[in-house]
Order: C-alpha cells, then structure tokens, then sequence
C-alpha cells in the first residue's frame, strides 16, 4: 500500500508519531501495538502558505522536505524543515505522546481499580486501626499548637484586648496640669511651643522663674503663668487671644458711668493698656476696658502680681481701676452667674447659706444691726445657690462629701487692688481687699493682732468700710508710691496678693509696691455664733484674672470736672507663682469641677443680659434640705 500525502492547513499542528519499533521503557507499555504510521510528504504545491506568506518569484519554488521516522524515546525529537527557497529553517520542539491518556490505552473508567484508591476512600473501622497509637504530643505538634495558640491570642488582643486595655488604663488628660494651648506639668516642666502661646511668656526673664514666698521666705514659689505684653498692637476681642478676652458690656451691678468696650484695651510700647475716655458708647458719655482670663486660665493657691502705672493722677478723685481675681463659676458683668454665688466662700448647712442669712426670722443680729441703708437688715442677698444643703438630684456641679451631701460652691473675690484716691491732703492708695459671705455680725470679723497682721501700720490702715447688705469685706488701706501714676513720673509698682485656700494655716497675703502690705489669716474668718454661721475657708474655688479701669460714684466721688481724658492704665506684666510642689491650676480642677456646669447653662454665661437667675434666666433655684424642700 502506497503511502498517501496530506495536505497541511495554515494551523495545522506538525506531529510525531511513534514507530512500533521503538523500546522507550518510559511510555512503550503505555501504548497499544499498531501498525506503523504513514510518512508524511509534501509536493511541491501542497507546502503551506501559513499567514499569507508568498515566495519571492512568481516562479513555484520547490520544497525539499527531509523524511522523519518517529519513534518513542525517553527524549523529546526534533523535527527540522529547510526551506531551500528562502533560506529558513524551523525548529519545532514536540512531545511524543498525545494529551488524551485514552489514546495511550490507558482505562480511564471511573470503575477501574487504582493502587492510591485506599487514599480517596475512608473507613472508619480500617483508618482506626491504622491511626491507633498515635499521638499530638510530638515536637511538631506542640510547635503547630504553640504557634496556631499564639496567633489566635494575638488576633484577640489586637482586635479587642488592646481597646479595653486602653480604656481603662489610658489616664485622661485634665486641666491641672496645664491648660488651653500649653502648661506646666505636675513636674514644673514648661513645654516648648512653637510661637509665643504657653502659659508662661517666651520672654519672661529666667531669673524671676522662681521667687520666695512672701508669707514664708524658706519656700520656694514656681512660675506659673505669665504675660509680658511686649508685643505691641495686641487686641482682646473674643477670640483674639488664648487666655484674655475683653468685655463688650455695661458693667451695670456696681452703676458704672462707662461702657466696657474691647477697642479700649490694647499693647503699647511693652505694656497693657486700658484707657478710659470721653467718648459716646451705647448711650453712655465713657468708654472703658475689661478684660479677664474667665474659663481659660485659673489657679488655686499661690501669688498672683503685676507691675502697675496707675492711670491719672495722685490726687484727683473718681478713677476706678483695679486687678482682681474672681471663682470661675461666676463671670463678672454676666448678673445671672453671680446671683447666689458672689461672693459666698461657705461649705456648710446651716443659716449662713439661707436668703437674707434668716430662718424663721433669727438670728437677731441678722435683723438689727445690719446696713442702715438696708433698713438695718445684716443681708440682702438670695443664699447661696449652690450650697452644702442642695438636695440630691438638683443642679449642682458636685463633687459629694462622704456623707453625702454637695460641697458647698461659689464665687469668691479677692482683689489685688482697687485704686483711690482719698485723705487730707488728697493721696493715693489701694484698697487691697477679700469679698465675703455669708456676714459676721456688724460686718466685723475677727480682726485680731493674730488674725491681721500690717509689718507697717504707718502706711496701712484697716479700711473702715466693712460691708454692706451684699458683702462684707475685709479690707487694709496702703499709700502707694506717689511717682507711679501716668501724669506723675510714670514708674511702674508691683501689686499682688498670695493666698492659700482652706481652713487649717490658710491666709491672704497683699504685696503693694513690693512689699508686704497685711495678711489676713483664716481664723479671722471663723464661726461667728452671734449669728449662727460657720466658718468661711479662704476660697477654694479655681480663680481666673480680671483687669478694668472704669468709673463709678458707688466707689467714691467722680471728680469728672478736673479729671484728664483719655486715661491709661499700663500693666508692665501679670505673673502667677505656686509652691512647686502644689501647683494647681486650671479652670476645672477635679476637686471643684466647673466646666459641665458652664456648659449646662452656657447662655447665661455669654449673655450678660440675663441678670438674674429665675427671672430673667428662667431656671429653678435649686431646692435646700435646710428649708424642708427636699
């Protein structure tokens, strides 16, 4: 039989097939005898023109194609096709056998035995007893478990460990320690701030870091918090500032003749200055300045000073500027806030926090004796809004005495000076001063040699004006230095006052020109049975800065006719020392909290319209278990 020739297509596959004759141990027994494969030829016109490839004559070119006998071997063939005409050779590597393991004449039925079928084919009762014996307690197993354990506990304390882990020992951070944009650590450390906005001024010189105290000399007093105010062209208006921000109000609790208006506080050659003028503002004929640090920096305990040029003159009468420090649950010229806390410093239940300080009309001494503009009536104030006998459930901003009951809280005032002028001949002083309630009787504390102490009584003098139905106060007179006021020589004298809250050796130390000027001592304060009241501790409440110059005829005669407008107050500095190892500051310290209480009532705080607290606030007095209310 002669052997045929094919005809191969543009994508016909080339193949090998393999000759019978062929040994190859690796795939002979895999293949069935057959005959032997025909030979494949190619004539001339039968030579695949694959992807349109023509020669390059018109002339048919003859194909020489070498004849290949196939076989089977352990090596992969090779076949080689010359292309006499073109040049070209080709070579196509191959693998001898077909995909298909059927054409090897393999049995590919599902039915047919296999030697690994065992593997695909479970027993129980067999694997049992081929497993038996064996143990997970290998070297390899332990290893897998170790690692298998320490990956899930690791997932699981990633995922839900670590956020517990967090919550309940990441330590929140507070306000004591520092506050707003920077602070001082409990370590007396002074972070580092990019730009001038720490608590303590960049430009405060080292030396004056740390001071002694003026009480004790032996302990050393750490700087705080400062303001050098040597940037010139500073502005107060809200937002302005980290820690000031001056008042856009009438200041109308004391009859101010001016309006307080932030255009009348700025920084000029290195000092504050606050100018009252003669000038129409909100239908009154002045213009003053208020500014203060309210809810952003207050401090407990320790010095609080500035260097001072008093505004006009030493000897005409009617100017009103003062520097001040005030409880940050009250906010001056906001009445609402103030009502029921100024100026309470009180942590007990009893009479001393009832309206008018009455109960059932006593104390006697509460009723006679008292302020003769008042009637003789010892006080006209409300009682104390937030008090120890507040019943439990009511508004309070807490904290709870073991015993259950609020402490008691308020807005005390301490000043570190009012400026007068009075005397014959006219000369100038301050009036360095506490605001109290609830009142001794008569307004006179207990203002023994051992309770108020004046290291020169040639120039310090109690001030005979003790109270009234709205304060009482306690109150020592000092001559200032007479150079130290703008149309004088214009010097500049250090004021302060350094305090230490409480009931056991606390006092308040008042500095005019640095010096000592008197110190009050908390026994002053204590319990006055006359009319039935407890004593009052120096304030405890968080403090914040107050600074203002105005006018008004409720602190003296207003010399309006021979007094030079405008008029400036220059503050060189302000600074706030602690014992370094007390420092306490910020404006919601954990032990008298302010700031959820702020919030509560918030409006009442940025509206200075609201003057009082049920009428004009619409709030509820808190009720008093001391009036049966609970």
């Amino acid at each position: 039989m002669s052997a045929p020739s094919y005809s191969l297509g543009p994508n016909a596959q080339r193949r090998y097939y393999p000759s019978t004759g062929s040994n190859a141990s690796s795939t002979a027994s895999l293949l069935p005898s057959q005959p032997e494969m025909p030979r494949r030829q190619f004539s001339n016109n039968q030579f695949p023109q694959a992807n349109g490839f023509q020669p390059s004559s018109a002339k048919p070119k003859t194909l020489k194609s070498r004849t290949v006998t196939p076989s089977i071997s352990d090596k992969v063939r090779f076949m080689t096709l010359t292309l006499l005409d073109v040049g070209l050779t080709w070579s196509i590597p191959q693998y001898s056998l077909a995909p298909d393991p059927y054409v090897w004449g393999s049995n590919i039925s599902p039915n047919q035995p296999e030697p690994d079928d065992f593997l695909h084919n479970p027993d129980p009762r067999r694997d049992r007893k081929n497993d038996a014996g064996g143990t997970v307690f290998t070297y390899r197993g332990l290893t897998n478990v170790g690692c298998l354990t320490l990956l899930c506990v690791g997932l699981v304390t990633l995922f839900a460990g670590y956020p517990l882990i967090s919550h309940f020992t990441t330590k929140t951070m507070s306000k004591n320690g520092g506050f707003n944009l920077g602070g001082i650590n409990a370590s007396g450390q002074i972070p580092e701030m990019p730009g001038n906005w720490g608590l303590v001024d960049l430009e405060t010189p080292r030396e004056v870091y740390t001071k002694p105290s003026y009480f004790d000399s032996s302990q050393e007093m750490q700087l705080v918090f400062s303001d050098e105010f040597n940037t010139d062209g500073r502005t107060f208006y809200p937002g302005d500032d980290p820690y000031w921000e001056a008042n856009d109000l009438h200041y109308w609790a004391t009859n101010n003749m001016e309006w307080y208006d932030p255009d009348a506080i700025t920084t000029k050659n290195g000092a504050l200055e606050i100018t009252l003028s003669r000038k129409e503002t909100h239908d009154l004929h002045f213009q003053g300045g208020m500014m203060t640090t309210w809810n952003k920096f207050c401090f407990t305990g320790g010095i609080l000073e500035a260097s001072v040029t008093l505004p006009g003159t030493n000897n005409i009468v009617g100017l009103w500027p003062a520097i001040w420090a005030m409880g940050n649950l009250g906010r001056a010229g906001y009445g609402a806030t103030l009502e029921g806390l100024w100026p309470y410093t009180y942590d007990a239940c009893d009479v001393g926090a009832a309206p008018n300080q009455t109960l059932n009309g006593l104390p006697e001494a509460a009723i006679t004796g008292g302020d003769p503009t008042a009637d003789g009536a010892l006080s006209y104030l409300p009682g104390q809004r937030l008090s120890r006998c507040t019943c439990q459930g009511e508004s309070h901003p807490g904290p709870m005495h073991k015993d259950g009951t609020f402490v008691g809280r308020a807005a005390p005032e301490i000043d570190v000076f009012e400026a007068q002028i009075t005397g014959k001949p006219l000369t100038g002083q301050v009036s360095q001063s506490a605001q109290w309630a609830p009142f001794n009787a008569g307004y006179n504390w207990d203002n023994t040699t051992a309770n108020m102490i004046v290291p020169n009584p040639s120039i310090t003098i109690l001030n005979p004006y003790k109270g009234g139905a709205f304060q009482q106060a306690t109150s020592g007179v000092t001559e200032t230095n007479q150079g130290c006021y703008e149309l004088q020589q214009g010097c500049f004298s250090t004021y302060g006052f350094e305090y230490k809250p409480g009931f056991d050796n606390a006092y308040i130390t008042w500095i005019s020109d640095s010096k000592v000027a008197w110190t009050l001592m908390a026994n002053g304060m204590q319990a006055d049975p006359k009319v039935n009241i407890s004593a009052r501790p120096i304030p405890q409440e968080p403090m914040y800065l107050i600074a203002n110059l105005g006018m008004s005829t409720n602190f003296g005669d207003v010399d309006v006719e021979h007094l030079t407008f405008p008029t400036t107050m220059r503050v060189d500095w302000i600074r706030v020392y602690q014992p370094s190892n007390q420092i306490n500051i910020g404006c919601d310290p954990v032990d008298f909290p302010t700031e959820a209480y702020i919030n509560q009532y918030i409006d009442a705080y940025t509206n200075p319209n609201f003057t009082t607290w049920v009428d004009d606030f619409k709030q509820p007095w808190p009720k008093s278990s001391l009036l049966g209310q609970c």
